[in-house]
C-alpha cells in the first residue's frame, strides 16, 4: 500500500526581490510565506531547510517510539531537534549535514539499549533514507 502526500510552492519575482508561499495537502501549511531573506538571512517566513529538519525530526521521533515499543519500552516523551546546514558548493548550495539531537524519557530503558535503538532508527527512518546529507545523532535519556 503506497501512501502519497502532496505539497506545493508558488514563487513570483526574482530571486532576491521575489516571494513565495508553500502549502501542504493537510493544511498544516497554508500559503506559508518564504523568500530570500527567510532562507539566506534572518527574515520572516519559513524555508525548505527548516521544513526538511522538521520532517526528519518528526519521522525520527515517531520511528524511535516504534523501535522502543518493539523492545517492550514505552517512551513518555521524545524531543528531537534537527540542525540543517546549507553550504555553498560551487555555483550553488547543498544541504551538507543534519545534526539530530534527541532527548527522551523512557522508563525502564538503559543507555545502551536506547542508544542502539536510536542509531538503528536514524538509519531506518524513511526521511533519513531519502536524504544525501550526512546525518549525525546525539541521543540520550533524560532522568
Amino acid at each position: 500500500m503506497a501512501m502519497k502526500k502532496s505539497a506545493s510552492a508558488v514563487w513570483t519575482g526574482g530571486l532576491k526581490d521575489g516571494q513565495g508561499t508553500m502549502s501542504t495537502e493537510t493544511g498544516a501549511l497554508r500559503e506559508a510565506p518564504y523568500g530570500f531573506k527567510s532562507r539566506f538571512e534572518d527574515g520572516p517566513g519559513t524555508n525548505p531547510e527548516e521544513l526538511i529538519g522538521a520532517a526528519l525530526a518528526g519521522c525520527f521521533s515517531m520511528a524511535l517510539s516504534l523501535g522502543l515499543g518493539n523492545a517492550g519500552l514505552t517512551p513518555e516523551r521524545i524531543e528531537t531537534r534537527a540542525l540543517v546546514t546549507l553550504d555553498k558548493q560551487g555555483e550553488g548550495f547543498a544541504i551538507t549535514t543534519i545534526a539530530l539531537t534527541c532527548r527522551a524519557r523512557v522508563p525502564g530503558a538503559d543507555a545502551g539499549t536506547f542508544g542502539r535503538i536510536a542509531q538503528e532508527t536514524k538509519q531506518g527512518c524513511p526521511v533519513s533514507k531519502v536524504l544525501k546529507a550526512e546525518i549525525s545523532l546525539d541521543a540520550s535519556l533524560e532522568g
